[in-house]
């Protein structure tokens, strides 16, 4: 194995990930938890496909647009990667990274301002944790290892989630053997915390009893768990967890998808429904549990596709009780996307894919005649892969608005308008 070797390195630009960069004579070199400008001694690491990564060890001349990290936690949390970075200069390095995914593929268009979601928003978080000796660690990865940070304060959770920290790493370090670890989802839903358990875990009644003070003394709307195998239990259930979407109250399943801050929940659902107003009869594909669905049945009759069952469940059954014109269809849209010929029954289309995108459903899309289609995604690249087809295919982009929901982070959100002219 080659030794690690140090240098000094000035940094010159910031890449995707947030790592800063330098370019030398030498080859390029990552530099996490730098900004430009920054002159920093660093630990050489081995070499990458593109370039090597650097392990940062000292600052020596600070760059203009540095500024003092906020959390304590920061430069080991793997939550957040750039605290350090100034406001305006961040705010431009966030919309570089839909620029250069748009430009990539060729695309040009309008733009609209980042509207970002304040601190201590995000109300959806996946935590691990890990017990050692006789207590639990808990909070996120370290960036780029396995290692936990046991969380003592965090700038982008919910007060009411940061507020269970202490608590549940006390109560499950009586459950856990040393070693164990589990993943933790919590959901901060309307009426409380839904808290989802995934790993190995003891169910004896001692573990059930204990789960049950703790979901009383802290007021947790309910806990479940899954094992690795998938087999799912809710444990603990005062009261099932709910939502509300466009005035509709949805029963959510455990670790349920939810949009990580309400704040861009509310203005992606005014983006859509404002460009759809004229649609009569609208597909929601990758429906979720109906975040924008119930809000679009409001205006117009709507068909939701989703293919995990249990929020497509969740999604019918709010539907049926609120006798919102809604009909609910479970189907794997990359395997089986709806062809041209079932879309020719709709006014207009949004679609909402996971990181990975819509290819399949963006050429069936690129085949049909929709007059409108709104594009919704958390990753740049795949929206202006799956964007590139449906312009080949007749479509314009009209314009894209970016929202920030995942604070100082490299994630971005945006909502992209397509039309037929």
């Amino acid at each position: 194995m080659a030794r690690s070797t140090t240098r000094e390195l000035e940094i010159g630009r910031l890449g995707g990930s947030g790592d800063g960069i330098a370019e030398t004579g030498d080859g390029r070199f990552y530099v996490p938890f730098t900004v430009p400008g920054d002159v920093v001694g660093v630990r050489v690491g081995p070499q990458m496909a593109t370039g090597r990564r650097c392990e940062l060890i000292e600052l020596r001349r600070a760059g203009p647009d540095r500024v003092e990290p906020g959390c304590a936690h920061f430069h080991t949390c793997g939550g957040c990667a750039m605290q350090h970075l100034a406001e305006p200069a961040y705010r431009i390095w966030k919309l570089n990274q839909l620029e250069q995914a748009l430009a990539r593929r060729g695309i040009q268009t309008a733009i609209q301002p980042l509207f970002a979601a304040p601190a201590h928003e995000r109300r959806r978080v996946d935590l691990a944790m890990r017990r050692v000796g006789a207590r639990c660690l808990l909070g996120f990865h370290e960036a780029g290892s396995r290692r936990i940070v046991d969380l003592a304060e965090c700038l982008v959770m919910r007060p009411e989630l940061m507020a269970l920290v202490a608590p549940l790493r006390e109560t499950m370090a009586g459950l856990l053997a040393p070693g164990q670890g589990l993943d933790i989802k919590l959901n901060l839903c309307a009426n409380g915390i839904d808290l989802l358990l995934e790993g190995t875990l003891d169910l004896s009644l001692a573990a059930s009893e204990r789960l049950t003070e703790f979901a009383a003394r802290h007021d947790v709307a309910r806990i479940s768990w899954r094992g690795a195998d998938g087999a799912e239990q809710t444990l603990i259930s005062p009261r099932a967890p709910v939502m509300q979407f466009g005035g509709v109250e949805v029963a959510v399943p455990p670790g349920a998808f939810l949009q990580a801050s309400a704040v861009i929940e509310k203005a992606l659902v005014e983006r859509i429904c404002a460009n759809l107003s004229g649609a009569s009869h609208v597909a929601d594909l990758f429906a979720g549990c109906g975040t924008f669905a119930f809000p679009l049945s409001a205006q117009s009759s709507v068909l939701a596709v989703e293919g995990e069952a249990a929020a497509l469940g969740a999604l019918a059954r709010a539907a049926q009780k609120a006798g919102r014109r809604i009909e609910a269809v479970r189907r794997d849209l990359a395997r089986r996307p709806l062809d041209a010929d079932e879309l020719a029954a709709f006014d207009a289309v949004v679609f909402d894919p996971p990181r990975a995108g819509a290819r399949e459903q963006a050429v069936e899309l690129a085949r049909s005649r929709v007059p409108v289609v709104v594009g919704v995604s958390c990753a740049p690249g795949t929206f202006a892969r799956d964007a590139r087809i449906l312009i080949d295919g007749g479509y314009r982009l009209e314009s894209v608005a970016p929202f920030d929901q995942f604070l100082w982070t490299p994630h971005l959100e945006l909502a992209g308008i397509f039309r037929r002219d």
